[in-house]
């Protein structure tokens, strides 16, 4: 399996288009995956706020203050969020895809603007979806994003929109090397493929966009959302 670079992007801009910009640069083959940092395709789609336009409210000032940040990037978090998983030490929410995650994916590294973050696509899945349609012979896209871990230290890249490829590989039902049933295992393929490409994106290598060939599916395809884990499963909410 090789993990190829995109390289020679410019600065995308809301209205830009993307999917054009990349095939300009990448001689993609039949079965390619394109994992596609989440911040270009944000830009594009004009994801943004500007903090010099937010005024933030009671809550917000009440959080910067405890937290030493800024109350109006508190505000377009919580703008971003439909419930507030902690407040303390760090903002976790959850947010209206279902991610639970710091902050609900707003950003401002990356950006030219100072006062300017960046939030998450409103449907990565279609997002991704838009995307494959336009790149010709790609097996399948992933829109990904660096999220933090509970137990580990690190940030991982993980995918929150995929189209045309399997999100997970369901292994409960069959068996191991050993012949004893597997009940629990199921395979994060789509996350597996981000952290594979964010060796290669890496946060400061100006490469949002990385080409995985050789990889093959084994299921049929399935989206990001099969990646979040339903409240009634989850033990920790």
């Amino acid at each position: 399996m090789e993990l190829l670079p995109v390289e020679g992007l410019p600065e995308i801009r809301p209205g830009d288009d993307l999917a054009a910009l990349i095939a300009a640069r990448a001689e993609l083959r039949d079965g390619d995956v394109v994992v596609v940092a989440q911040k270009v395709v944000s830009k594009a789609e004009g994801r943004l706020r500007n903090l010099s336009d937010v005024d933030p409210g009671a809550r917000a000032r009440e959080l910067a203050q405890r937290l030493g940040a800024d109350a109006r990037m508190l505000q377009v978090v919580l703008d971003e969020s439909v419930r507030v998983v902690r407040d303390e030490r760090a903002l976790i929410v959850e947010t209206p895809h279902g991610y639970v995650c710091a902050n609900a994916g707003v950003d401002h590294s990356n950006i030219e603007a100072d006062e300017t973050v960046t939030l998450l696509p409103l449907d990565p899945d279609r997002s991704a979806a838009a995307l494959r349609d336009r790149l010709g012979p790609v097996a399948g896209v992933v829109v990904s994003d660096t999220f933090g871990r509970p137990w580990r230290l690190g940030i991982v890249n993980v995918a929150l929109g995929v189209a045309g490829l399997p999100a997970v590989h369901d292994l409960r039902g069959t068996q191991d090397d050993f012949g004893r049933d597997l009940r629990a295992t199921v395979i994060a393929v789509a996350d597996e493929l981000a952290a594979a490409a964010g060796l290669v994106m890496r946060k400061t290598a100006r490469v949002p966009v990385v080409i995985v060939r050789g990889w093959r599916s084994e299921t049929e395809p399935g989206t990001g959302a099969d990646l979040i884990r339903p409240p009634a499963e989850d033990l920790f909410r």
